[in-house]
This record gives structure tokens, sequence and C-alpha cells, in this order.
């Protein structure tokens, strides 16, 4: 069974969300043939102030 794990920061609508869950879904199905009802997608939001960049939060940064 195929298990993604998808990071991003916070933000992102859940039309977004629903939409990198079955696009990633249908490439590990292209790729690797797996059928499509054994695939499992899991999105980590990670606040914006525990994300850090360059010695700077994502949140200070303004991303």
């Amino acid at each position: 069974m195929p298990f993604a794990q998808i990071y991003m920061l916070e933000g992102r609508s859940k039309e977004q969300k629903r939409a990198v869950i079955e696009k990633v879904t249908q490439a590990l199905v292209d790729a690797i043939d797996a059928p499509q009802q054994n695939v499992r997608v899991w999105i980590h939001e990670m606040p914006k102030e525990n994300w850090g960049i360059a010695g700077s939060t994502a949140e200070s940064l303004g991303r």
C-alpha cells in the first residue's frame, strides 16, 4: 500500500488540499501501477510560526 506524506505550510483551502490528494494519488497509480483504492495520502499542515527558513520563521517572512 503506497503511503505519501506531504508537508506544507497552513493556509491552503479545502479545495486545494483535495486537489493535492487527487493528483498525488493519480501520480502513484500512474508511476507504480498501484491500485487507486490502496493509495493513502497524508497532508501535514505546519503552522507558519513552526517552520524555519534561513533562521527566521515563515510567519515573520510573510510566507
